[in-house]
């Protein structure tokens, strides 16, 4: 809504004041957003049952090409580049690892050679079954029931890093400094900035697929990256699941990621 915190709570105490009740006060905000001009929420935005990408490093043409969609998602996010020499305090929503890394205990002999030795981008799975959400005493990290997302509320966090010992991907990031003196590349001022003392990670960029537009790495990715509703059968990340061999990180865990990996299939055959 075009409402802020500030003027909800000013035409409340004027209402209270005036001895309104509460279907009152509700009627006085509604009128308050329906004059003040349109919501924020575009009728456009893009909607799902259950968000979820497929990943195809093989259509990947150089480093260069993964290189351009991890600085389109950390530019789009404000994400710092803290000081490379101590990787503690790394910040990344997207990056890559070694397959063994990425995938470890899945030594499958019969998969295609030429994958496991390919770096893979990978970032936070959005899982159907969370357990960063169960630990979080404050609920800043939750997952939103409209479409699966696995959200952050940086204003919720009080920085205790539970969620980052229960991920079991290394998908968390926690600012032990300010980390706006690091944002190196353009400020993106329609996304805000976090402070010192909490955790961020990839939220799937909620808020283009607000304004009805894909992630930003997606849109860099030229096609390597399908994105989609995966309860639809006609949405991009199911054809690709449909005619491709796919895998997902630690299966065995029981969390359900909504990220896949496409090992082989008839793209590739």
């Amino acid at each position: 809504m075009s409402i802020n915190r500030r003027e909800f709570f000013k035409i409340a105490g004027f209402a209270a004041a005036l001895g309104l009740g509460g279907a009152t006060v509700a009627a006085a905000v509604k009128k308050e957003v329906e004059s003040s001009g349109p919501y924020l929420l575009d009728p456009k935005g893009l909607k799902a049952k259950r968000w979820a990408m497929a990943v195809d490093m093989a259509k990947f043409q150089s480093d260069a090409d993964i290189q351009k969609c991890i600085d389109a998602c950390h530019q789009t996010h404000n994400v710092p580049e803290v000081d490379p020499a101590n990787p503690a305090q790394e910040i990344k929503w997207l990056w890559t690892e070694t397959y063994e890394h990425a995938f470890p205990g899945n030594e499958d002999e019969f998969i295609a050679p030429h994958y496991k030795h390919l770096p893979f981008l990978v970032l936070c799975n959005h899982c159907e079954n969370p357990p960063c959400v169960r630990v979080c005493p404050t609920k800043a990290t939750f997952k939103r029931e409209s479409d699966g997302i696995v959200m952050m509320d940086m204003h919720r966090c009080i920085g205790c890093r539970f969620c980052m010992a229960a991920c079991p991907y290394g998908a968390r990031s926690f600012n032990f400094r300010d980390p706006r003196p690091f944002i190196k590349k353009e400020l993106n001022r329609e996304f805000p900035t976090r402070t010192k003392g909490v955790v961020e990670k990839c939220t799937f960029c909620y808020e283009r697929l607000a304004k009805g537009v894909m992630p930003a790495c997606v849109e860099v990715s030229n096609g390597a990256l399908a994105f989609g509703d995966i309860d639809d059968p006609g949405s991009d990340v199911r054809k690709v699941l449909d005619n491709n061999f796919t895998i997902r990180r630690k299966p065995e865990l029981g969390t359900h990621p909504s990220v896949y990996y496409v090992i082989g299939g008839k793209e590739h055959a």
